[in-house]
């Protein structure tokens, strides 16, 4: 039985919920009932509502596990699009875990990168990477308690022409959620760009991998749900960073005083972002600096670079070369740290190569979306958090993979023959001759998309630890924006962390392969 109050507001729900159904969405927004953003974020407490989308959300949700991959096949055989049934994934995610669960949002920042990865898939198996991201959803929504357990509620919207990035900062550093979220919500009625932009202070106050990373991937997810869900998918970053204030350091201090010396010291308040290309000596100067200076001399660096008025694309691109090669020297996981999806020697998963690739993705894409300011420091705190990452405990190699003896041992100078190789490399788990193998394949270059879709295979059939679509969208994605003559590092990165992964099949994999009749 309700309670008076609880009953009360259920019926206040009702009731709203009726008059916005029988108004339709767009008189109700010029009533003033709701905003354009946020339809179904408009009364405080309630439960969030997706609109049309809803009855796709709660499967995702309230589904059985154990039948769940039968019942998105049999939606996918109806016509639903695989676009469609990941949006639904995605907000039901953000609705149970709002940024707050670690599985959760590693969920969550999986769910473009597989989508992106069905496109590249063979004809009949394009569902699977899809169907392998939606089990882990639904698995760990069940296992957080499901629809009662939802981190997200509705918000009472209220525009403010004084919100202030400033304000929100204080909101966040104060641990005060409520405040905090009504200030992003007005910031985002009013242009999500510039409350993304609003968010990054308390993003760069710890720029840890997460931290880093949810932003983005939440930001990217718009074109998947579509921008009316651009406040849903911003919460979660809020709430990441408010749930981590408990344990703020003195040094987060650090960053925002050493942002704003830089750009005191490089004149970069009166700057707009330059044009200015690079040729490779430069490039190659830069990440090495990324790569092998100290944190200090790598921010410096990028600042030194917008300064001159070099395009910021051209920093971005250094710094996510920078951080492959971090990858390609990581020692392997020490054996006190090993565990039973990431056995000692392995650099998949949460490796540290892994994490400074991902957060070196992230910040060169929001560099891209950000402008002014918000765009430098974007690229200084990513060229210092990449040399930050280096340092951390652990064993790095004296000179990067592959070694002359694993470069010796491939032989062949065919497409055919190397991937043949390739496989052999993976699933044997030959970390350095997997890399050789890729190196090979970039000297005598030979189609990369051929290369990208034989460790494709291994990035769906893997469980990868959490990070194996999300690293492969990071790779792709870094591959194609960098210069012919250094992508191929990318490649061998990825080819070294698809041989570290193999082993440890994905859950649900092969009951996805039987429903959609593919071996």
């Amino acid at each position: 039985m309700l309670g008076h109050s609880h009953r009360r507001q259920f019926l206040k729900r009702v009731s709203q919920g009726t008059l916005l159904a029988s108004l339709g969405p767009a008189l109700a927004v010029d009533l003033g009932l709701t905003s354009p953003a946020f339809a179904a974020e408009s009364a405080e407490g309630a439960a969030l509502n997706f609109g049309d989308m809803e009855s796709l959300v709660c499967l995702m949700q309230e589904t059985p596990v154990e039948r769940l991959q039968s019942t998105v096949v049999q939606k996918l055989g109806e016509g639903t699009s695989l676009k469609t049934l990941v949006a639904a994934a995605a907000l039901a995610n953000a609705r149970t875990f709002g940024g707050e669960d670690y599985i959760g949002f590693h969920t969550f920042m999986a769910m473009s990168p597989a989508l992106s990865m069905s496109s590249m898939m063979p004809k009949g198996q394009e569902a699977l990477p899809v169907l392998k991201v939606l089990y882990r959803n639904t698995n760990r929504i069940q296992e957080f308690g499901g629809r009662a357990s939802e981190a997200l509620q509705q918000l009472a919207v209220a525009r403010s022409e004084t919100a202030t990035p400033t304000q929100l900062h204080d909101a966040i550093r104060s641990k005060e959620m409520e405040k905090a979220e009504q200030l992003l919500a007005s910031m985002t009625a009013t242009d999500a760009r510039s409350a993304l932009e609003a968010l990054l202070p308390a993003v760069q106050d710890n720029p840890e991998v997460h931290r880093t990373v949810l932003p983005y991937r939440a930001w990217d997810m718009q074109k998947i749900v579509g921008t009316e869900h651009a406040l849903t998918l911003l919460r979660q970053s809020l709430h990441y960073c408010v749930k981590a204030e408990p344990h703020r350091r003195a040094e987060w201090d650090e960053h925002g005083k050493m942002l704003t010396s830089l750009i005191d010291e490089y004149h970069l308040n009166a700057k707009s972002a330059g044009t200015r290309t690079a040729d490779d000596a430069f490039f190659n100067e830069l990440s090495t600096v990324f790569a092998a200076g100290t944190p200090e001399d790598a921010a410096k660096a990028a600042a030194n670079a917008l300064a001159e008025g070099f395009d910021p694309a051209v920093i971005g691109e250094a710094i996510s070369h920078a951080a492959s090669r971090l990858v390609l020297v990581d020692g392997g996981r020490l054996p006190q740290w090993e565990d039973r999806l990431k056995p000692a020697g392995s650099v998949h998963g949460d490796s540290v190569g892994v994490h400074a690739s991902d957060s070196a993705n992230a910040w060169r894409n929001m560099a891209r979306v950000c402008q002014g300011q918000s765009q430098f420091a974007c690229l200084m705190i990513g060229a210092w958090q990449i040399a930050r990452d280096r340092s951390y405990p652990g064993n790095l190699l004296k000179e990067p993979l592959p070694a002359k003896h694993h470069v010796d041992r491939v032989v062949g100078s065919t497409a055919e023959e190397l991937l043949a190789q390739m496989d052999t490399a993976v699933t044997n788990n030959m970390q350095g001759q997997a890399t050789a193998i890729a190196h090979r394949f970039g000297q005598l270059k030979l189609p990369a998309d051929a290369l990208f879709s034989c460790l494709l295979k291994y990035a769906v059939s893997e469980d990868g630890a959490l990070h194996a679509e999300k690293y492969f969208q990071t790779v792709r994605d870094d591959f194609l924006s960098t210069r012919e003559s250094a992508r191929w590092q990318h490649l061998c990165a990825l080819a070294r962390v698809t041989a570290s992964e193999y082993g440890k099949p994905a859950a649900g994999q092969q009951e996805a392969r039987e429903l959609l009749k593919v071996s």
